[in-house]
């Protein structure tokens, strides 16, 4: 062999050598568990506030793996430290409190950036009530590849801790909760309570306390991740966004069963920026549920079955003001479910909603498949008011499948003086799932267009503008 060629092998050889030398540098770095926990940052005194413009959900559904560094050899995190809660006395029985260890490792990855709160695979972790508290180090991942598991019912629960929320992560920004694993409710006993409905006489509530906590709670957070992981069997609704901006909600499995009261799947308030895909849910309420204040809200590839499918509202309690805007929800399935695309308002409220898209909706034996219910209400006490949310630019595309006969698949109860307007309807075939077709579809002072003929047929829609008895620019949120 030549001198060459041994030359060529010899500098080949050095410059790999000093290469993994640098990998493993700057990168090879587990953490084990101290004695001592850092603190965390104490959190401002005064609310956060988010940028200006929030990121544009992504039109494609990016890759978000279970493992937030897939490329890395196993224990790595390229530029923080992996913090696995067993290193911080956490026991993963399924029997022991490990609160404590997962506030202390909280503590630590907090500290550091693109730190890994890890819930390890193979064991099955108990914590009660507990707020994980930012702000933190950017690229802060809480990853759950176990179980992680609330207390079994109103008598396990702490009697200090708060009975409306379970996990909470508040004030933190670029955070990621993800995983392989499972985060498990134990709701049953909550959804047993007398007070809910299905457990008094004839469908009516028993007194006695009735607080049910959520599941997972982000509060006034931004530049969120959430994807991978199974969360069920919620005491109350399984993941609620509050004041937040910048979510993105991909491959994420929630189920609880059908019958269970008040366990939305997901809901959002006061949240913009938002990007829900390529999720499944199946619970006993709304799939997913738009609270006041949303804006920006992208939703595509979800499976709804069954649930009470996909809700704005309900908006405008108690006289309030309510602005919901640009909603879209493309390429989604509801199955056996209460509603289909339902919009719910209260009589007295303020505000609007507008810039409503839903396009290319299979539906399968669904009740009241699109509905406007602008005389929402949980009692039969509530009085005719003459204020209400106003209903306007609303698009209903490609919406095809199977109703259930014993309500109209098609459903406008508008405002006697705030008309809903700018409904526009194209490509809507729906047909019974079993018995007659049921073709006296309900319209009360609602305006548009249909773009094409509707099944069942529509005659009941009005064209042109409503001779209204207020102003609508009064309702425009803009204003």
């Amino acid at each position: 062999m030549s001198l060459i060629h041994w030359s060529l092998i010899l500098w080949i050889t050095m410059m790999l050598f000093i290469h993994n030398l640098d990998n493993v540098e700057g990168r090879y770095h587990y953490h084990k568990g101290q004695k001592k926990n850092s603190p965390a940052p104490n959190p401002p005194a005064e609310s956060p506030t988010p940028p200006e413009d929030p990121p544009s959900p992504p039109s494609n559904s990016p890759s978000v793996p279970s493992d937030p560094y897939p490329n890395d050899p196993p224990g790595d995190s390229p530029s923080g430290c992996i913090f696995d809660v067993r290193s911080f006395g956490a026991v993963g029985d399924g029997s022991a409190d490990d609160t404590d260890a997962f506030v202390a490792a909280w503590k630590e990855a907090c500290a550091v950036e693109s730190g890994v709160v890890l819930v390890p695979e193979d064991y099955c972790f108990k914590i009660t009530s507990t707020i994980f508290t930012g702000p933190c180090k950017p690229g802060l991942v809480f990853q759950v590849d176990g179980t992680l598991m609330a207390p079994d019912g109103p008598e396990c629960w702490p009697k200090e801790d708060s009975h409306s929320q379970w996990l909470v992560f508040y004030r933190l920004d670029q955070m990621t909760l993800t995983g392989k694993g499972t985060i498990e409710g134990n709701g049953e006993q909550w959804w047993d309570l007398p007070c809910k409905p299905h457990r008094g006489p004839d469908g009516k509530t028993v007194s006695g306390p009735c607080d049910s906590p959520t599941m997972i709670r982000f509060f006034m957070s931004s530049n969120l991740v959430l994807s991978g992981v199974k969360i069920q069997n919620s005491p109350m609704f399984h993941v609620k966004f509050d004041g937040c901006q910048g979510v993105l909600i991909d491959k994420l499995s929630i189920s609880s069963p059908k019958l269970s009261p008040n366990t939305d799947g997901i809901h959002l308030g006061n949240t913009r920026g938002v990007g829900i895909y390529n999720s499944m849910i199946s619970n006993g309420d709304d799939c997913i549920s738009i609270g006041p204040g949303c804006s920006d809200v992208d939703i595509e590839g979800v499976t709804c079955a069954p649930t009470h499918g996909i809700s704005i509202g309900s908006l405008g309690v108690h006289n309030s003001q309510a602005c919901v805007s640009n909603l879209t929800v493309r390429n989604t399935i509801i199955k056996e479910s209460d509603n289909g695309l339902r919009i719910k308002t209260w009589q007295g409220g303020t505000g609007s909603v507008t810039g409503l898209r839903f396009e290319n909706i299979q539906m399968e034996n669904v009740r009241n498949c699109i509905i406007i219910d602008q005389y929402y209400c949980m009692s039969k006490e509530c009085l005719n008011q003459t204020s209400a949310v106003h209903v306007n630019d609303v698009t209903y595309r490609n919406i095809k499948g199977t109703y259930d006969v014993r309500t109209p698949p098609i459903h406008f109860a508008c405002s006697d003086t705030v008309a809903c307007t700018n409904i526009t309807l194209s490509e809507i075939e729906l047909l019974p799932y079993e018995g007659e077709l049921l073709d006296d579809p309900f319209c009360w002072n609602a305006y548009g267009t249909q773009e094409t003929m509707t099944i069942p047929p529509l005659d009941c829609l009005r064209e042109g503008e409503p001779d209204t008895v207020v102003e609508l620019s009064a309702y425009d949120c803009r204003s």
